[in-house]
C-alpha cells in the first residue's frame, strides 16, 4: 500500500537534495590545489563529500558540513570559470568549488541557497493535525482506524505500547485510551507499508519513508489478524 496526498507538500516538506561531481579547492596536506569529489546535499541541509561516487553509502564521507545559514555565491577571484563559494555560519572556513559548466554551477548555487535559507510553509493540514494532537483520542471524529499498537523504540530496543488513531494520513500516538492529548504522530504521506519479520516477531508492520533521510518505523499489533486490519 502506498499512501499519497497533496498534504505531503507540507508541513514536513523535505529540503531539496543534490548530487554530483564538483572540484573542491584544498589548502591542507602536502598537495594543494583542486580535487574532484562527489558531493551529496541531503534533505537536512548537510553537505557530504566523498572521493568517488561509488563511495556514497559504502564509505564514511571525507567531511560533512551544515549548509543552513551559510553564504553562497559566485567567486571570480579564483581564476576558474564557474567557480563559487560556501561560507558556513559556524567556523571560519570557506569552501571553494568549481563546476564543469555554467548550468551545473547554477544548479548547485540555487539548491544550496535553498538549503541555506529554507522557507517555512504554512498549510491548513498542519493546523488540523496540531489541533488533533491536543484532543483526547476518542474526540477525533470518524477515524480510519484505531486500536493498540506497539512501536519499536530503536534507541532502547524495546516495544512501547500506544493507543493509536489513524486520521487523514496521520497516525497519532497516545499513552492510553484515557489520555488527554497525543504524545506524537507520523505523517504517512509518501510512506510505503508492508509486513515483515523482525527478530522473534513474525508479523511486523514496516513503515518505510520516501527518502533515506527520514526514519523507518516498526509497529506491531496484539495479533496477526489485528495487524492485517
Amino acid at each position: 500500500m502506498l499512501v499519497g496526498s497533496d498534504i505531503s507538500r507540507c508541513p514536513n516538506i523535505p529540503r531539496p537534495t543534490c548530487r554530483g561531481y564538483l572540484h573542491k579547492r584544498t589548502q591542507s596536506g602536502i598537495l594543494k590545489g583542486w580535487r574532484k569529489r562527489w558531493f551529496v546535499l541531503k534533505h537536512d541541509g548537510s553537505l557530504y563529500y566523498y572521493k568517488h561516487k561509488k563511495d556514497e553509502g559504502k564509505c564514511r564521507p571525507l567531511e560533512v558540513t551544515k549548509v543552513e545559514g551559510a553564504e553562497i555565491g559566485m567567486d571570480n577571484s579564483l581564476g576558474k570559470p564557474f567557480a563559487f563559494k560556501c561560507v558556513p555560519r559556524a567556523g571560519n572556513r570557506v569552501f571553494y568549488f568549481y563546476a564543469i559548466s555554467a548550468q551545473e554551477m547554477k544548479r548547485w548555487i540555487d539548491i544550496m541557497e535553498k538549503a541555506a535559507h529554507p522557507t517555512q510553509q504554512n498549510h491548513v493540514w498542519e493546523d488540523v493535525t496540531m489541533h488533533n494532537t491536543s484532543l483526547p483520542p476518542l474526540a477525533i471524529k470518524n477515524p480510519e482506524c484505531l486500536g493498540l499498537l506497539h512501536l519499536l523504540d530503536k534507541t532502547k530496543n524495546i516495544w512501547v505500547q500506544h493507543y493509536c488513531i489513524l486520521k487523514d494520513g496521520c497516525l497519532y500516538f497516545y499513552a492510553s485510551i484515557r489520555s488527554t492529548h497525543a504524545v506524537g504522530g507520523i505523517y504517512l504521506q509518501g510512506y510505503s507499508v508492508s509486513e515483515q519479520t523482525l527478530g522473534s516477531r513474525r508479523s511486523v508492520i514496516e513503515v518505510q519513508p520516501p527518502s533515506e533521510e527520514f526514519t523507518t518505523f516498526y509497529l506491531c499489533a496484539e495479533s496477526v489478524n489485528e495487524n492485517q486490519r
